[in-house]
């Protein structure tokens, strides 16, 4: 696993592309959806998006974690329990693998998506005995002074 080391930068500029919602999804309207990719991880559990979409009302279903911040316009989020939520623009919130919600723009949403495919339980707890095999060891505090300013290593003191 490679891990790229180039800052991008311009990402502000990017062009959205068509995504259609699938088309089994719309409850109402004709939502006109794009998105585009900003960023993936190395390892490839998780990406970052922007997306927009015109008015309409339809259901999501949330394969992946995702978590997501308004930019611009709004939304009204119908979750799993029927209670609705209203976001703009500075709001954020997060929907865990395997809910689904429903969505309904009134006029227009442009938001930005981190999407986190959650580890199965078997390798979360390799991951964590790994870890702690390294703390017990001592890389893991090599690997954490090697990224640390001379003077916050002297606060940890």
């Amino acid at each position: 696993m490679e891990v790229g080391n180039e800052i991008k930068i311009g990402i502000g500029k990017v062009e959205l592309n068509s995504s259609p919602i699938y088309p089994g999804w719309i409850l109402e309207g004709n939502p006109i959806a794009r998105n585009a990719l900003l960023s993936s991880s190395a390892d490839g559990t998780a990406s970052s998006y922007f997306w927009d979409c015109t008015a309409g009302r339809f259901n999501w279903f949330y394969e992946a974690d995702e978590s997501i911040y308004v930019i611009e316009g709004g939304v009204v989020i119908k979750d799993m329990a029927g209670i609705s939520h209203r976001l703009s623009a500075g709001d954020t919130i997060f929907f865990p693998a395997g809910t689904h919600a429903e969505w309904t723009v009134e006029t227009y949403i442009r938001k930005f998506a981190l999407i986190r495919n959650p580890l199965p339980t078997p390798l979360v707890f390799a991951r964590r005995g790994f870890r702690l095999f390294k703390r017990l060891i001592g890389a893991g505090a090599k690997q954490a002074d090697a990224g640390m300013s001379p003077s916050a290593k002297k606060s940890q003191l």
